[in-house]
């Protein structure tokens, strides 16, 4: 009889730990896996999203913005990459364009977001004795072709935010930008 139970031991002991290696292999296993996926779901939070704000875009040629100094705003289109998307060719905002002058020296640009609450200025050429005007349309600022304010008691807390132009090869490239809102200072964002 004890024959028998030095063999009833013996099994249940080798079960016994043969089952708690098989229950820590399958945690290994089950954590791996987890682990592996829940890595992978959170990757995209890690890995640092793509910014268009501050970088050179190209706008437009030359020859598709108007000689008489009227404004013309043109979409910047760039590759946008966020936490789990990447989308080439998005619209990623807009600008104002128009020259000063016969030199191609002469181009300015502004941003087409209002400086107050981030509503997106429009251009009317009817407006201001024929000259024009740029407006917002949600708070009633207006600005002069120079993107100055038109009236002191204006909503908006500083002039349109202006844009670094450069001309290469017949191409306009803008600093494009974005900044903080309703700040009487300019600031990027």
């Amino acid at each position: 009889m004890a024959n028998w139970h030095r063999r009833e031991r013996r099994t249940f002991l080798t079960a016994l730990v043969g089952g708690a290696i098989g229950a820590a292999s399958g945690l290994v296993a089950l954590c791996g896996t987890a682990g592996s996926g829940l890595i992978t779901s959170l990757w995209p939070i890690w890995r640092k999203s793509t910014s268009t704000s501050g970088v050179l875009m190209p706008i437009t040629s030359l020859a598709n913005l108007p000689a008489d100094s009227v404004p013309k705003r043109f979409p910047v289109i760039a590759d946008r990459t966020n936490a789990w998307v990447r989308a080439k060719d998005q619209v990623v905002g807009g600008v104002f364009l128009r020259r000063t002058g016969e030199s191609i020296d002469t181009i300015e640009a502004f941003q087409v977001v209002c400086p107050h609450a981030g509503c997106t200025i429009g251009f009317d050429p009817s407006a201001d004795d024929g000259r024009g005007k740029f407006f917002c349309p949600c708070h009633c600022a207006s600005f002069g072709l120079d993107g100055k304010r038109l009236d002191e008691r204006s909503p908006s807390p500083r002039d349109m935010d202006t844009l670094k132009v450069k001309v290469e090869d017949g191409v306009i490239f803008v600093l494009f930008e974005n900044f903080e809102l309703n700040t009487s200072e300019k600031v990027p964002v």
